[in-house]
């Protein structure tokens, strides 16, 4: 065979190679919805403490009352087993509209789906999304969630800090205007995050924090932690309206080791930048750190190796704030930092402590990593004494602001870093 005829050969092989392969290179990019987390809350490992009450999961039913920030017509929701053991199994999952405590409008009343099955067993580690089903929500309302267990994992996902009552009965339940001889419990278990389609435009806030953010000495079924203010204030607001508050706060939460729950650096890839909608990011986190810090001594240099000692704690958590702004930019966010609020005179008090807080917060102040700086330690601090909650602010441990600073703290933030 000559070169010109074995290249004739082999051009006509690829042509008809060409021709036999699926043709996804000429294939339209179909837009999809334009989905944006309305609610969302961070999951742990449920400790014993926290664990559901008597009659528990297995074989009943558990109704929970969530606050979403943005409302619309389409919904998804996300059930997580992702610290279970073993396979969860829900055998049936309703939404509603509330109707007074622990009750539903049964006219609302809608069943999930999830790939057409009214049921769904989720994979230990793992996470489902449900069908998208037409139900309209306000902005700023209330929606009821109801399950009926069959299975339950060991290891139970939950989250333990949801300042909102939860009805749990025994039996199936679901779709009851009023569940029979429920118990209660302050908790959120399984689900972890509800989706509205939005338009193109709206987006979400996300908040990546400790029980200061999680809303600890807020008042139950009310709504008043610092991010509902926030979510409010910019509710308030036409020119505001679809953006979405995320908040993803955990109670005795660290970033770095130790605390409850998965570290925020662990869980930040979750948490925070593939939530659905994110733009913004607003990191108010380290005083359980810092506060922790006072049980340890400080670190020194190897007499024997002369090795130079590893950073403290401040220094540690700065090294945190870099890898969180990185990975924002990285994904083409805005990051914002806010100051670690004031302490003194609580457990976490010490020289140290108050040593600490000061670095990291001069650093978030001026070292011109963040995007900007929100200063809630100038905000709710005792104007006689900085190192202090304002009383007005104090909830009583003097660590955690009360309903009224955290309504402080939600104000003091700059509703024209969310211009879009």
């Amino acid at each position: 065979m000559s070169f010109r005829s074995f290249f004739i050969s082999l051009g006509l092989a690829a042509a008809f190679a060409a021709a036999s392969l699926p043709c996804a290179a000429k294939a339209k990019t179909v837009p999809g919805p334009h989905w944006v987390g309305s609610w969302a809350c961070s999951p742990q490992l449920v400790e014993p403490r926290n664990r559901p009450p008597a009659p528990g999961l297995a074989g009943n039913t558990l109704r929970q009352i969530v606050h979403l920030t943005i409302g619309g017509d389409q919904l998804r929701f996300k059930f997580s087993n992702e610290f279970g053991l073993t396979p969860l199994t829900l055998t049936s999952i309703h939404i509603a509209l509330p109707a007074g405590p622990g009750a539903i409008r049964t006219d609302t009343d809608q069943a999930l789906s999830f790939g057409g099955s009214p049921s769904i067993t989720i994979p230990p580690g793992a996470f489902m999304l449900s069908d998208p089903i037409h139900f309209t929500v306000a902005p700023l309302s209330d929606l009821a969630v109801t399950f009926h267990v069959d299975r339950m994992p060991k290891g139970i996902t939950g989250h333990p800090g949801s300042r909102e009552t939860s009805y749990l009965a025994v039996g199936d339940q679901v779709t009851k205007a009023t569940l029979a001889d429920p118990v209660t419990t302050e908790h959120w278990y399984v689900l972890d995050g509800i989706d509205v389609e939005a338009a193109k435009d709206a987006a979400s806030i996300v908040i990546l924090g400790d029980s200061i953010t999680d809303g600890h000495a807020s008042i139950t079924n009310q709504n008043t932690r610092w991010t509902d203010y926030l979510a409010r204030d910019l509710g308030a607001k036409k020119k505001d309206a679809g953006i979405s508050v995320l908040n993803q706060g955990l109670g005795g939460n660290t970033i770095i080791h130790g605390g409850l729950g998965p570290t925020a650096l662990s869980r930040y890839d979750r948490d925070v930048i593939t939530q659905p909608g994110v733009r913004w990011v607003i990191v108010f986190e380290g005083v359980n750190d810092i506060g922790g810090s006072r049980f340890r001594p400080p670190h020194a240099a190897s007499a024997s190796s002369g090795a130079p000692a590893p950073p403290g704690v401040a220094d540690q958590i700065i090294q945190a704030y870099h890898q969180f702004i990185v990975r924002a930019h990285t994904r083409g966010l805005l990051i914002y930092g806010a100051t670690i609020t004031p302490f003194g005179g609580s457990f976490y008090d010490s020289p140290l402590t108050e040593a600490e807080v000061k670095k990291v917060n001069a650093w978030i102040r001026t070292s011109g990593e963040f995007d900007a700086v929100m200063d809630f330690n100038q905000v709710v601090s005792d104007p006689h004494s900085p190192d202090k909650l304002d009383p007005t602010f104090d909830s009583g441990d003097h660590l955690h602001p009360n309903s009224a600073g955290y309504k402080k703290i939600a104000a003091a933030v700059n509703l024209k870093l969310f211009a879009r």
